[in-house]
């Protein structure tokens, strides 16, 4: 099986990365959702606060890995050869991650501005009415971390083994995505 983990700051173009390897083959899965069935469960919205709480809760219940081991089974139980693995933000979930046979973690950077700017654009609810001063908190509220029970993006970026800029077009996007599933002997 080849595993292809996205991570990134919020804005940073993950899903694109995501939709441009879904049409190379690849299966998608969040850990996220694993979040948002939990939020199904509970009868609360599928907020980002709400989604953060909620993530939080799971790593520090079940152990800090515990989205990256839900879903690395469900993966499993599909028998399926390419995936692509999104919203990786704790590096317990990265260690899990990396005992699957062949697993790269890609970083998608983009500076600040340019992300606040594109999350302004998509108009996601969660987007709506937030300054650049609340944008930066929150983003430094899921980056910073060192409790193996929250969000540390940071030190998952750290673990990233390529970083891909998307501060330009898709193109460049793309050309960069190829140049990695190249060098991996990934491309399909």
């Amino acid at each position: 099986m080849i595993a292809i983990g996205l991570t990134g700051k919020s804005g940073s173009g993950k899903d694109t990365a995501a939709d441009y390897l879904k049409e190379k083959g690849f299966f998608y899965y969040s850990l996220s959702d694993i979040i948002r069935e939990e939020c199904e469960k509970r009868g609360l919205e599928k907020k980002r606060d709400n989604l953060i709480k909620i993530g939080n809760e799971l790593r520090k219940k079940n152990g800090p890995s515990v989205l990256a081991d839900k879903t690395i089974r469900k993966i499993r139980n599909k028998n399926l050869d390419k995936v692509i693995i999104s919203s990786i933000r704790n590096s317990g979930e990265v260690k899990s991650l990396k005992k699957l046979p062949k697993f790269i973690l890609i970083n998608v950077e983009v500076p600040v501005q340019i992300r606040f700017q594109r999350i302004k654009k998509r108009k996601r609810e969660d987007d709506s009415g937030v300054s650049l001063e609340k944008f930066k908190e929150q983003e430094e509220r899921e980056s910073l971390g060192n409790d193996p029970a929250k969000q540390q993006l940071n030190k998952v970026i750290q673990m990233s083994d390529y970083d891909i800029d998307n501060s330009g077009s898709l193109d460049n996007l793309y050309q960069g995505i190829d140049k990695v599933l190249k060098k991996e002997n990934f491309e399909t």
